[in-house]
């Protein structure tokens, strides 16, 4: 059974929530993202959080999926500062939702000034509620961007328990590590990590708090990453024990500190005649 705590099913075809039932996957968190243009204004944000709060989770559930969410402002769209606002500023019942476990995905993109308002805005936001963040690192520069993430988070007072800093690499992951958040590792076919290596930083490091995850947004992605993962790990001769946590056992602790993550793995796929529009 696993957990996939970090995809983009918005961006994802029927067929691979087919496909991620067939290869055990259970439960789904998807964040908030970037939907390959930068909107114009606050109700695009707010129909789009509305959207994978309500429908998506139905879609998943046909499925045999128990989907939930977190929601926030993307860093990509922080430059637009009276938008970004705007929208920070009306988060609040998408955030109560009871299918929303966590605030995210916040962090930077271009390491911009705009970006870090945007971050700390939502990490004080997170941090009065008690909620769960996932924080994104940058494509580029990652480790300045990185060293300055774990800044804004210690001056700020966070949890580290109740922070997953995510999309780490090589170069990333023993700063992530020694801050004490959880540490997430994204998988894609041609870019960020693979399997190969994620094994190898699992040899380095240890399964404790690193979680693994597909994203499987727009570009070149697999929502079945983590089965490729697993097997990959068990090639490699790793326990069952530590292979469980990265695919189960670490995102169930994480997103558990949320009062709603209340995952149902006993979903039964609906038969697609049955569907309702």
């Amino acid at each position: 059974m696993i957990i996939e705590p970090h995809i983009h099913m918005y961006s994802r075809t029927t067929d691979d929530y087919v496909a991620m039932y067939k290869a055990g996957i259970r439960a789904c968190v998807e964040p908030s993202f970037w939907m390959g243009c930068n909107r114009r204004y606050a109700g695009t944000f707010f129909d789009y959080f509305n959207l994978i709060l309500q429908f998506e989770t139905v879609r998943a559930r046909r499925f045999g999926i128990d989907h939930y969410c977190a929601v926030s402002l993307n860093p990509k769209e922080a430059e637009d500062t009276v938008l970004a606002n705007e929208v920070i500023d009306g988060l609040t019942p998408y955030l109560d939702h009871p299918r929303c476990v966590a605030l995210g995905e916040i962090g930077f993109n271009a390491i911009t000034p705009n970006e870090e308002k945007a971050f700390v805005r939502q990490l004080h936001i997170a941090h009065e509620r008690k909620m769960p963040v996932i924080v994104h690192l940058p494509h580029l520069d990652k480790l300045r961007g990185t060293h300055r993430t774990l800044d804004i988070v210690r001056q700020e007072g966070i949890n580290p328990d109740l922070v997953v800093i995510d999309h780490n690499t090589e170069d990333t992951i023993k700063l992530s590590r020694e801050s004490g958040c959880y540490c997430g590792m994204t998988v894609y076919p041609i870019s960020k990590l693979n399997p190969e290596r994620v094994s190898a930083i699992i040899r380095e490091y240890g399964s404790e708090r690193m979680i693994v995850n597909g994203s499987a947004d727009w570009g070149v992605s697999d929502p079945l990453s983590l089965i490729k993962v697993v097997t990959r790990l068990q090639q490699d001769g790793f326990a069952n024990k530590d292979i469980e946590r990265l695919t189960f056992g670490n995102a169930m602790s994480f997103y558990s500190q949320s009062p709603n993550w209340k995952p149902d793995f006993t979903i039964i796929p609906l038969d697609p005649r049955e569907f309702q529009r």
